[in-house]
């Protein structure tokens, strides 16, 4: 990381630290997000998520525990990006992301640009929740196509039939 940087405390001016594509500051989404610095290609290998390798049971723990920073590596490992060095979590979820988390062939986790994108532009990746509980987890991407809740897209119809069927 390039630099960790304290600003002033306006709140949405705020940088909390940058790297060479993306400076971290409050987000109209949620908390603190990431922002492209500069022009970003597609394809760009932007941050890599980091954290403690766990395996599923401690995840399982973890994640009873309230921690929402556990990311699926593969069948046996996880990643708890709940680390103060992994800005990376700080990236938000949007319903029309910008970015995908990819995992390579050594099981690391990279933010990766799915289009190109333009300096002051948040960043943000589909967190793909199952639909386990996914009325716990609202969207506040603002994206035209939300659908109100963090689930990976192949569950949009199921959730757009489900809040019709409520409003029946």
């Amino acid at each position: 990381m390039e630099s960790m940087t304290e600003n002033s405390t306006k709140p949405n001016l705020e940088r909390v630290c940058q790297t060479e594509w993306i400076e971290f500051r409050r987000s109209h989404i949620h908390g603190t997000g990431g922002y492209a610095r500069k022009p970003i290609p597609d394809g760009t290998e932007i941050i890599e998520y980091v954290g403690e390798k766990i395996t599923k049971a401690e995840a399982l723990r973890r994640c009873e525990a309230q921690n929402e920073y556990i990311f699926t590596v593969n069948d046996d490992w996880d990643i708890d990006g709940n680390v103060a060095w992994n800005p990376a979590r700080l990236i938000n979820h949007s319903c029309a992301p910008n970015c995908e988390a990819l995992i390579d062939d050594d099981g690391r986790i990279w933010i990766t640009a799915l289009r190109d994108i333009q300096p002051g532009e948040e960043l943000t990746f589909n967190y793909n929740y199952d639909l386990e509980d996914y009325r716990e987890h609202l969207c506040r991407c603002g994206a035209p196509q939300c659908v109100g809740y963090m689930v990976a897209e192949e569950f949009f119809d199921h959730v757009r039939r489900q809040q019709a069927l409520a409003q029946a």
